[in-house]
C-alpha cells in the first residue's frame, strides 16, 4: 500500500484531504505544521508528500528545502497545496524542486490524479531501460502513458504547424524543447552546394531539439514539418530545470542522445560503404518502422525527394532502384505511394 503524508495547519483541510486519500486506498499520515511534517517524513518515508505553503513554525518552502537537502528524502514526490495562485509563487516552488502544485479549493479527482501521476513517474525512473532504440521508445511511451505529458500539456500550449513550416533552423539558438503530439517532422542539413541531407525523422510521441538544449549550443540541423502537426513547446529554462533538477531524468535523456549519436554514426557508415540498393532498402525499413510501426501494408507517406535526401542520392537514382524493388516484389506502388511487401527481405538484402 502506498503512503501519503498530508502537512497542513488547517485541521478541516488536513482531515478532509486525509479522508479522500484514505477512501482511495492510501495509507495516510498527517502533520499540523512543517516541523512535525519533517519529523514524520524521516520516520515513515512516505511515497508522496502533500504540503501547504503558509504554516507556522516552518512553512512549506522550508519543508521542501530540508527534504531536498537530505539524500534519504530528496526523491520523494512533493506536491504543494495552497490558496496562492500567483505565477511567481508557482515558479518559486517548482524551481526549489516541487513536483506539482494544487490550488485550494480543489476537486477530489484533481488531487488523486496528481498523486497517481507522481507515483507513475517514480516507477518510470526506477525502471531499467535498455540503452537501445527499443529502450528509448519504451521510456517515451511510459512517459506518455503515465500522464506526465498530459500534465505538461495542461501547463504549456500546443501549437498548430502547417505542412512545410519551419520549426527551427540550423545555426540558431534553441528556445524550446519540442514534443510532437501529432504529425510528422524531418530534421535536415543543407550543404554548401545546396544539397539536402535528412538527419532525423520524427513522428507522434517524439521529443525534438533536446541535444542542442542540453549541450548549450546552436542547432546543428533544421526541422521542417512534413504534414500538418500539433507540437508542444516547453521553454528552454523549464526543460533544463526539469533535467538538471532530477539526475534520473538527466541520465535517461543522456542515454537517448547517446543512442541517437550511435544511430547516426551507423547511418553514415551505411551511406559510405553500402551499395545504393542496400541504402535504399535500409531507408525504406527505417521509414516504415518510424511512421508505420506494426502497420504492415500501410503506404509510406513521404515524398520520393525526401527518401532520396534520407538515402543521400539523386531522386532519379532512387526512382530506378524503387523500380527494381517493385519488379522483385519487395514493394508495391499504388496511386504513387510505396507499400512495402517484403520487409524482412529488405532488411536482409545481400547486395
Amino acid at each position: 500500500m502506498k503512503s501519503v503524508l498530508v502537512i497542513d495547519d488547517n485541521p478541516d483541510i488536513r482531515e478532509n484531504t486525509a479522508e479522500i486519500l484514505d477512501l482511495a486506498g492510501y495509507k495516510i499520515f498527517t502533520a499540523e505544521n512543517g516541523k512535525r511534517g519533517v519529523d514524520l517524513v524521516l520516520k515513515e518515508k512516505p511515497d508522496v508528500i502533500i504540503c501547504d505553503i503558509m504554516m507556522p513554525e516552518l512553512d512549506g518552502y522550508g519543508v521542501l528545502h530540508l527534504l531536498r537537502k537530505n539524500p534519504e528524502t530528496s526523491n520523494i514526490p512533493f506536491i504543494f497545496l495552497t490558496a496562492k495562485t500567483e505565477r511567481r509563487e508557482f515558479r518559486k516552488g517548482m524551481e526549489m524542486g516541487a513536483d506539482d502544485y494544487i490550488t485550494k479549493p480543489f476537486e477530489d479527482i484533481e488531487l488523486l490524479n496528481a498523486i497517481e501521476v507522481r507515483l507513475k513517474k517514480v516507477e518510470i525512473l526506477d525502471h531499467k531501460y535498455a540503452a537501445s532504440p527499443q529502450g528509448v521508445n519504451q521510456f517515451i511511451k511510459d512517459i506518455k502513458d503515465s500522464g506526465l505529458m498530459k500534465q505538461l500539456a495542461d501547463q504549456y500550449n500546443i501549437q498548430s504547424y502547417s505542412k512545410k513550416q519551419t520549426l527551427y533552423q540550423e545555426g540558431k539558438r534553441p528556445r524550446y524543447l519540442y514534443y510532437l503530439v501529432k504529425g510528422k517532422v524531418k530534421g535536415f542539413k543543407t550543404h554548401e552546394d545546396g544539397k539536402e541531407y535528412i538527419t532525423d525523422l520524427f513522428s507522434e510521441g517524439d521529443f525534438m531539439g533536446y541535444p542542442s538544449l542540453i549541450e548549450d549550443k546552436n542547432y546543428d540541423d533544421s526541422a521542417l514539418v512534413l504534414e500538418d502537426a500539433e507540437i508542444m513547446q516547453i521553454p528552454r529554462e523549464d526543460f533544463l530545470q526539469m533535467v538538471y533538477g532530477d539526475i534520473n531524468i538527466a541520465t535517461k535523456f543522456i542515454r537517448i542522445i547517446t543512442q541517437n549519436v550511435k544511430d547516426k554514426e551507423e547511418r553514415l557508415l551505411n551511406l559510405a560503404y553500402s551499395s545504393l540498393r542496400k541504402r535504399v532498402a535500409k531507408a525504406l525499413v527505417d521509414i516504415q518502422n518510424k511512421f508505420n510501426p506494426r502497420e504492415e501494408g500501410k503506404p509510406i507517406e513521404i515524398s520520393r525527394e525526401d527518401i532520396a535526401h534520407y538515402v543521400g542520392t539523386a531522386t532519379e537514382s532512387l526512382i530506378r532502384t524503387l523500380s527494381d524493388f517493385k519488379a522483385e516484389k519487395l514493394i508495391e506502388i499504388k496511386e504513387g505511394k510505396i507499400i512495402i511487401s517484403g520487409l524482412e527481405r529488405l532488411k536482409n538484402l545481400l547486395y
